[in-house]
């Protein structure tokens, strides 16, 4: 008998949490006011789509700067601790006890510092996010072999051709994992902190509609948030794919200038 795939699976179970979405509520074994139904929800969104439409808006523009501060110094900063070994000394054990503190208790002061705008959400999820994508990034510059830069120094390779040729593609897989769980973090960063003083935003519209008690309202809100998420998700992994490609081509490269310059020197001997 043939196994299902694994993408068979994942579907199985989305179709599986779906229908229970849809009956457990209206059987009554879970009040709607905790789980409203499914079509309820679809229903929601379908008739208010204009007033999520523009509240996501206003999230995806705090999402955005944010990951540009958490992805743009959070790779910067680690290539810089990472690379440096005086650096690595100092900052990176302050870095990874700054990461075990949870930074949601912090945001108060943020608001204190720039405002309850959309300046202080900004600022918040960027720091939340930017700690694991500088951690990974150190930590895949420092799990670079020696050797390899010591290869390309004494075959003439100048300090770009390194960067390019044995830094960058020796680190993508954990800058990447830091990128995906740092994207993640600042996605929830400004949600939670829509949550907790906004007047715009999907986190904002969770929790006005969880002021009046409209569950449906609420889970609307909750669908917008994962399809953000899970949009999220699938550019990094589209991003995974395609430098898992370039990094295959790139050692194919190699293994063929190491062939030939091995067969070079057989051939001039002969």
């Amino acid at each position: 008998m043939r196994r299902p795939s694994p993408a068979a699976v994942r579907w199985l179970i989305l179709a599986a949490l779906l229908v229970f979405w849809e009956l457990m509520p209206k059987t009554g074994l879970i009040p709607e006011l905790f789980l409203p139904p499914l079509s309820k929800t679809v229903a929601v969104l379908a008739k208010d789509w204009r007033e999520y439409a523009s509240e996501l808006s206003v999230t995806l523009y705090e999402v955005a700067f944010a990951m540009l501060i958490a992805c743009g110094f959070g790779i910067l900063t680690g290539a810089l601790v990472g690379g440096i070994a005086l650096l690595r000394d100092l900052l990176l054990p302050v870095f990874s006890s700054l990461y075990a503190v949870p930074i949601v208790i912090l945001y108060p002061i943020f608001t204190a510092w720039f405002g309850i705008g959309s300046q202080s959400k900004i600022i918040f999820a960027g720091v939340y996010g930017f700690f694991p994508v500088m951690l990974s990034t150190a930590a895949g510059i420092r799990t670079i072999d020696p050797q390899l830069l010591l290869a390309a120094r004494s075959m003439g390779a100048s300090l770009p051709q390194q960067i390019t040729r044995v830094i960058i593609p020796a680190s993508i897989p954990t800058v990447l994992t830091g990128l995906r769980l740092g994207g993640a973090l600042t996605i929830i960063g400004v949600v939670v902190s829509e949550m907790l003083t906004a007047s715009a935003g999907i986190g904002y519209v969770v929790t006005f509609y969880r002021t009046i008690l409209d569950s449906a309202h609420v889970f609307g809100g909750i669908v917008m948030i994962l399809m953000l998420s899970i949009a999220f998700d699938m550019v990094a992994r589209a991003i995974e794919r395609r430098t898992a490609v370039w990094r295959t081509a790139e050692r194919r490269q190699r293994d063929e200038e190491t062939t030939d310059i091995a067969v070079k020197p057989a051939a001039a001997v002969v």
